[in-house]
C-alpha cells in the first residue's frame, strides 16, 4: 500500500478541515512548495492536492500553486477540487497534474464523466466518493464540498463506472476526516471485496501507523493522510514501508 500525503488549497495557504466544514478550518505556516519538499524527502512519490476554493465555489484560484507543484520533479500530483466538466479536467491536466480527481460529477453527470474516464484514459482520472453512513449503516455519497446529502450508495455509485474502465476510487468516510479518529477500515474492507479491480484510496481519520497497517491488511491501494502528517504526529521511521522512495 503506497502512502499519499495531501495538501488542501485554500487562498493559496495550506488548510485543513474538519468533516468538510468550512468554518472549521486550520491554517498551516508551511508554504505548499515547502511541504511537496518535505513528503518528496520522505519518500512520498505521490501528493494529492485538494483546491477547496474550486470545491467550494468551482473557481480556479490555486492553478498558479498546482502548476509550480506540479513542475517539481520526483513526485507525482493527483489533484481534485470543483472539477466538474471536461474542460476543467483538461485544464487541471494542463497544468501538469498526473491525475484529475473527480467528485461531485461522477454523480450528477455520470454519462459524461464516463466519456472522460475514455477520453483521457482511466489512469489519469480517479473518481472521489465522499461518504457518510446513513441509519442502516450504508454508505452513501456527499458532493459538492460535502454540502449536499445524496440517499445513492457508493456501491450503486461505483458500479456505474465499472465498463468504462474505472480503475481509481477515493473514498472518504466524512464523519472521520481531519478528526484523527482512525480509519473506517471497515468500509474499505467491504469496497474491496464488492470491487477488487478497482485500487482503492482510503482517507479519513489516520493518525498513526497502526491506522496505515490495518488499511493494507485490508487491501488499500492507498492511504491518504493530511493532519497527522502535517502535523508530524507519526514518526518517519514508521511511514517508510508506505513510502515507495524511502
Amino acid at each position: 500500500m503506497r502512502l499519499i500525503p495531501a495538501i488542501d488549497l485554500r487562498g493559496g495557504r495550506c488548510v485543513r478541515l474538519l468533516q468538510g466544514d468550512f468554518a472549521a478550518e486550520t491554517r498551516y505556516e508551511a508554504e505548499p512548495l515547502e511541504l511537496l519538499a518535505r513528503y518528496r524527502g520522505y519518500g512520498a512519490d505521490w501528493l494529492h492536492v485538494v483546491d477547496l476554493d474550486g470545491a467550494r465555489e468551482g473557481s480556479g484560484g490555486n492553478r498558479s500553486v498546482i502548476a509550480t507543484l506540479a513542475a517539481e520533479a520526483g513526485v507525482q500530483l493527483q489533484v481534485g477540487g470543483g472539477l466538474r466538466d471536461f474542460a476543467a479536467v483538461r485544464d487541471v491536466l494542463g497544468l501538469g497534474a498526473a491525475r484529475a480527481v473527480v467528485g461531485s460529477a461522477a454523480l450528477t453527470e455520470p454519462d459524461e464523466v464516463r466519456r472522460w474516464l475514455r477520453h483521457f484514459g482511466s489512469g489519469r482520472i480517479a473518481l472521489a466518493f465522499d461518504v457518510r453512513l446513513d441509519d442502516a449503516g450504508t454508505p452513501c455519497v456527499a458532493t459538492h464540498g460535502w454540502v449536499r446529502q445524496s440517499a445513492v450508495p457508493l456501491w450503486r455509485a461505483v458500479a456505474e463506472f465499472i465498463e468504462a474502465g474505472l480503475t481509481h476510487v477515493l473514498c472518504t468516510d466524512v464523519s472521520r476526516d481531519g478528526a484523527l479518529g482512525g480509519p473506517n477500515v471497515n468500509l474499505y474492507a467491504e469496497a474491496v471485496r464488492r470491487h477488487p479491480q478497482v485500487a482503492w484510496q482510503a482517507s479519513g481519520g489516520i493518525r498513526h501507523a497502526l491506522d496505515l497497517h490495518a488499511l493494507a491488511a485490508c487491501g488499500a491501494a492507498a492511504a491518504i493522510s493530511g493532519k497527522a502528517l502535517l502535523e508530524q504526529r507519526i514518526p518517519i521511521e514508521e511511514l517508510r514501508p508506505f513510502l515507495p522512495n524511502a
